[in-house]
């Protein structure tokens, strides 16, 4: 039975990425809500790779503090002379007999299914090259072939003469080698070259000059290689990760209304005839169950949102759990430690805390509910808060089952509404009130005869 042979990863992430004009490393950058090294990483836990190195640079302190729970070597990159120079601050960590695969920490899109075919042509005399086709290779290296159509080297755009630029297929940078190989054409790097850098490009004419085959693949798109230098590039690039977002959820019979609007930065667990609505943006850890209708301009994040629930527009759900047919918004707001239970009316101008609602209740206009533990069948009166805060401690309101309070209702914690309870309009309830009683603390109206509204004294 023939020994599986093992695969590392190396990732280049050295780059200081001055094009972007920012203080954050490049590779730290947000694509889906994730840094761009954090996809690649990602990507290579995917093909199941028995070490993945990451070589940094610039910023490489946070980049090592922002992405501390990703179980990978780190190596330090002091000198920026290239990305030959960066492979072999990384080939302490490399095995002879493994395979070697060099990715990108800004080419954050190439996936593991393209990998796996580049992966498949390498063995022992045979080196795996990803190459593409641009119509616009501005900046890349070229591909140099033989008239047999044999791959001899590559030139980086600076140092290629009129007939190189004219090459279109270009380097992608990604590679696949046997260890012993790679270490033993990295010893033998020069730089030689208008940068004075040490290019790993320059391993393949002294792979083909040791006999070694070149075998090319090919990504299924090309935003797939594409790499991250400008913001420009980072824009095409998120907008390119998305629709692929989009179509996974198609695919799993969610309804999108248009595809180019929407953002996925997460996770996202989808069930059946689910709509969702222009401009919806999923954060973190999502699932959403069947036939849940998401409307325009909607964020939700780290939720659960049940079965059946209609949410309308403008609706912010955070750390929230959305029981089954319920009714949310417009513009309701659901914060950490919401728990609606099912059933329920969170309506317009709504914000709800840290607290469960009970089946059945409703809240629906202009109220705040902060550390409330609600029963079922409850109405709250529009404008009604629960008053949770003394300034320095947070308290809890209890309200019973089929309890309604009056519109303009402030519940002072910590306060208990008793079963059936009924508060009157205006009221500000301090102490504990009585199952099935009506309990009111508003002041007697009257009428101040004789008395006349000021007016402005004429200049």
């Amino acid at each position: 039975m023939t020994k599986q042979v093992q695969v590392s990863v190396v990732i280049l992430a050295a780059g200081q990425g001055t094009r972007m004009n920012s203080r954050r490393p490049k590779v730290l950058h947000p694509l889906g809500g994730r840094p761009l090294l954090a996809h690649v990483i990602h990507t290579a836990v995917e093909l199941s790779a028995a070490r993945i190195v990451v070589v940094y640079g610039h910023g490489g302190a946070r980049v090592k503090t922002q992405l501390a729970d990703e179980k990978v070597i780190w190596v330090e990159q002091t000198q920026q002379l290239g990305t030959g120079h960066a492979v072999d601050q990384a080939s302490p960590h490399l095995e002879d007999d493994h395979t070697i695969l060099v990715l990108y920490g800004d080419v954050p899109l190439i996936t593991s299914a393209t990998l796996s075919g580049l992966l498949a042509k390498v063995d022992k005399s045979t080196m795996a090259l990803l190459t593409v086709h641009l119509d616009d290779p501005q900046g890349y290296g070229r591909i140099v072939r033989d008239k047999q159509g044999n791959i001899q080297r590559i030139v980086e755009q600076k140092d290629a003469n009129d007939i190189e630029r004219g090459i279109n297929e270009i380097n992608t940078g990604i590679l696949a080698v046997q260890g012993k190989l790679l270490k033993d054409w990295l010893s033998r790097l020069g730089n030689n070259n208008s940068q004075g850098e040490y290019y790993l490009t320059d391993i393949i004419a002294m792979a083909v000059g040791d006999g070694c085959k070149i075998a090319a693949a090919h990504p299924d798109i090309e935003d797939e290689v594409l790499g991250v230098n400008s913001r420009n590039q980072l824009a095409h690039l998120e907008r390119s990760y998305q629709r692929r977002q989009a179509e996974v959820l198609m695919a799993q019979g969610v309804t999108i209304i248009d595809p180019a609007r929407i953002d996925v930065r997460g996770t996202v667990s989808a069930g059946k005839d689910i709509t969702l609505d222009v401009n919806v943006v999923l954060e973190g850890n999502v699932r959403i169950d069947d036939d849940v209708y998401i409307g325009p301009n909607c964020v939700i994040r780290d939720s659960h949102i049940g079965e059946g629930v209609q949410m309308q527009a403008m609706c912010v759900v955070d750390n929230a759990k959305v029981g089954a047919k319920s009714k949310i918004g417009p513009y309701s707001r659901l914060r950490p430690g919401a728990v609606l239970d099912g059933n329920n009316h969170i309506g317009n101008f709504v914000e709800i805390k840290n607290s469960v609602i009970g089946e059945g209740s409703k809240v629906n206009h202009l109220s705040y509910i902060g550390d409330t533990d609600m029963g079922t069948g409850v109405n709250i009166g529009a404008g009604t808060i629960t008053a949770n805060y003394d300034g320095a401690n947070k308290h809890r309101t209890t309200i019973g089952d089929r309890a309604s309070t009056g519109s303009n209702s402030v519940l002072v914690a910590p306060v208990t509404l008793g079963n059936e309870a009924t508060i009157g309009a205006g009221s500000v309830i301090s102490k504990d009130t009585p199952e099935g009683k009506l309990t009111l603390t508003r002041a007697r109206q009257m009428t101040v005869e004789g008395w006349q509204r000021p007016h402005k004294k004429k200049s």
